[in-house]
């Protein structure tokens, strides 16, 4: 049997490398034509509101690899470092009141603020 790779400790996102990520969000929704309501980048974790016609595992699996590929073109951490888990946490929004919702718990109700985006009001 092949050994196998030594676990990586759990990544932890400065002001940095969240403004990146924050930035590579919105970058892939210009890209992609989604329209990004809210986002908040944690220092384990990234909340997003998107609106999207695009299933929320795809906008997810997009936020996640055009991340990594900026992180990545910074040269800031080992390359092959792992950021983020296998999956995480979708769901579809189908009512104004739960887009609105999710909003306010992606933008208030994280504790203190960190790298943050809100749309503005139409």
């Amino acid at each position: 049997m092949g050994a196998s790779a030594p676990e990586q400790p759990a990544y932890s996102l400065d002001e940095f490398r969240s403004t990146a990520v924050l930035e590579a969000i919105r970058n892939t929704c210009d890209y992609r034509g989604w329209n990004l309501l809210a986002a908040h980048v944690r220092t384990n974790h990234v909340h997003t509101v998107v609106e999207a016609e695009a299933e929320p595992e795809r906008v997810m699996t997009d936020f996640k690899t055009y991340s990594t590929r900026l992180l990545n073109e910074m040269k800031l951490d080992e390359p092959g470092r792992k950021r983020w888990p296998r999956h995480g946490s979708t769901r579809w929004l189908w009512e104004p009141k739960h887009v609105s919702a999710a909003i306010q718990y992606v933008v208030e109700e994280q504790g203190l603020p960190m790298t943050l985006f809100r749309a503005e009001e139409p």
